[in-house]
């Protein structure tokens, strides 16, 4: 890889810089100009800042150029990418199954990746390990009602009549989405547990318009939007449940600002994709919830709802899955024991990753192995995590 500044930091293989921003009007500046370096940057804007993904280092010193240009500072330290391992005695049949699910497409090492690159990759490694019992982890994917009808994966189960499993047991809450509401103006806009609406643009001048744009009403409105730039495509996002009033404590009907959205972007000619919106969590069953939540709150930096009765803890930044908990039977000793057979992995850059695993085992975190660059954890209820540190 092209040798890169200190701004940057080479996370789960992908040259990454986040660039600290007091809002995101500043942001938007930063992400409309770096977006006609190259086709091929990836920019996630959020109300403190912006990250950068490359796939090479070689528009490193020029996206760190017109950061310092407007003033905004790198910081390294808030860099991590977290992903989903899945052990498999079948790698094939199960890599086929979330392939349909996600709609994801083939990524490193036989695993699968978001070609929106905005949701957890999947990794399936080899194991004959006999894990029988249910796994304590799952996933909850909610994409529109018509693409979820089209994965056909047959009659549903569960206590909500939403749940498919693999061939090997592991489980997905496979949630129809629907309308944001009935509101006119806000057709394109899809309630995925997230509000969502995903814009096709046809060049970097519109893009960066629709971002700016965006980022404007967002401020105006006083609500902390998700604005994701992909090559073509603009994705505007509340956040999970943020567009809920209870949520977030604005006095704002976020039907308003969506049809504002709306607005903006059809003005600028942007075209709406309806089967894009997706969201994606990660579910996990504890017998102590508030313990274990607050062990996963320090290991992975997240910050707890506010909510009254809500388990969900989420990346401050929210450019990680969220994770919620549930409740499991304490006297279910056989299935506590089992090692799941699905696991997360926390890449962060190498010159952190001690300094994450020290975190970790301060909060209570057990260090199981370790090999080069990567050390494996378990919660206080056995719950894996692997550490993952590469080289800048």
């Amino acid at each position: 890889m092209t040798e890169m500044g200190t701004d940057w930091r080479v996370v789960d293989g992908v040259a990454t810089a986040w660039f600290g921003a007091p809002s995101l009007i500043e942001g938007a500046a930063l992400a409309g100009r770096i977006v006609e370096l190259s086709a091929g940057i990836v920019a996630d804007l959020r109300a403190t800042g912006v990250r950068v993904r490359l796939d090479t280092g070689e528009h490193a010193e020029a996206v760190s150029a017109v950061a310092r240009d407007l003033g905004l500072a790198a910081n390294p330290a808030v860099l991590q990418q977290v992903g989903v391992v899945f052990e498999s005695a079948d790698p094939s049949v199960v890599r086929r199954f979330w392939q349909r699910v996600l709609d994801y497409a083939p990524g490193r090492d036989g695993g699968l990746a978001d070609p929106l690159r905005r949701d957890p990759a999947i990794r399936i490694r080899q194991s004959a390990e006999s894990r029988p019992l249910r796994n304590r982890v799952h996933l909850d994917v909610v994409r529109p009602a018509a693409v979820v009808e089209q994965a056909g994966l047959g009659e549903a189960g569960g206590p909500f009549g939403v749940c498919h499993a693999d061939p090997e047991g592991n489980e997905v809450d496979l949630v129809p989405g629907g309308a944001l509401g009935e509101k006119i103006g806000i057709a394109d806009w899809q309630a995925v547990f997230s509000a969502m609406a995903c814009y096709r643009v046809t060049s970097p001048g519109q893009q960066r318009d629709l971002v700016s744009a965006a980022a404007a009403l967002a401020v105006e409105a006083g609500f902390p939007l998700l604005i994701d730039l992909r090559p073509g495509l603009v994705i505007i996002d509340s956040g999970k449940d943020q567009w809920e009033d209870e949520a977030h404590g604005l006095d704002l009907d976020f039907t308003d600002l969506a049809a504002n959205l709306q607005t903006a972007a059809r003005e600028l000619g942007a075209t709406a994709d309806p089967a894009l919106p997706r969201f994606a969590q990660l579910f996990l069953d504890a017998a102590d919830v508030a313990a274990i939540r607050a062990f996963w709150t320090a290991a992975l930096g997240y910050t707890q709802d506010r909510r009254a009765g809500a388990s969900d803890i989420h990346d401050p930044r929210r450019l990680n899955p969220v994770l919620v908990f549930q409740k499991l039977d304490a006297s279910d000793t056989q299935r506590r024991q089992q090692r799941n057979r699905v696991h997360f992995e926390l890449a962060v850059p190498s010159d952190l990753a001690r300094t994450r695993l020290a975190t970790i085992v301060a909060a209570g975190g057990q260090l199981l192995d370790e090999s080069q660059d990567r050390w494996r954890v378990a919660d206080p209820e056995g719950n894996e995590l692997v550490i993952v540190g590469a080289s800048r």
